[in-house]
């Protein structure tokens, strides 16, 4: 008996321990409440969804795991070079990255969308902090179940998604600072 308890409390210790960075309804829930503005389209899940692993190509075409990023709070976009919302929201992004230093913002071009026009958008838009990374077959968008663009998913150290948002949004809105605070816990 005396060993089955002992057991149960070190089980019990080592979750509590293994869960402080994960994302769980009770957070969910604190985050909701701060929805406001171009958040409110945001859907917080209560327990974390898995994310399709994925190779993404840069600019000069060579590829990169997307799981290169996991240990890192990410916010992941799928956009395209044509797609209207899209172009609008990229600046809020690239301002985003610059106040949020520590997340990854990743803007990712899915579909056909060259290096060439990619890098001239991000000219014109003077987008100065955001990688050029692309999905040309659209599978990684396939696979996270992106219907239609601009879809903006969060994911958390642990590679797992807590929040998507379909549609284009002010990423650095105060609302939306306020929702990522809320989101990654301090260290």
């Amino acid at each position: 008996m005396m060993r089955k308890l002992a057991a149960l409390v070190l089980y019990t210790a080592l979750a509590l321990g293994a869960n402080t960075a994960t994302f769980g309804a009770a957070q969910a829930q604190d985050v909701t409440s701060l929805l406001s503005g171009d958040m409110k389209k945001l859907v917080v899940h209560a327990e974390p969804k898995p994310v399709a692993e994925a190779v993404l190509i840069t600019a000069n075409e060579t590829e990169v795991a997307f799981a290169d990023w996991r240990g890192k709070w990410v916010v992941l976009n799928f956009w395209a070079t044509w797609c209207a919302p899209c172009r609008k929201e990229m600046p809020s992004l690239d301002r985003l990255q610059a106040a949020m230093p520590d997340l990854a913002v990743l803007p990712v071009a899915t579909g056909r969308n060259p290096p060439e026009s990619i890098t001239r958008f991000y000219a014109e838009a003077e987008i100065k902090s955001l990688p050029i990374l692309r999905d040309p077959t659209q599978r990684f968008a396939h696979e996270m179940g992106v219907l239609g663009l601009p879809v903006t998913i969060i994911i958390n150290p642990e590679g797992m998604e807590v929040a998507r948002l379909i549609g284009d949004a002010e990423w650095d809105s105060q609302s939306a600072l306020s929702v990522l605070d809320a989101m990654m816990p301090a260290d």
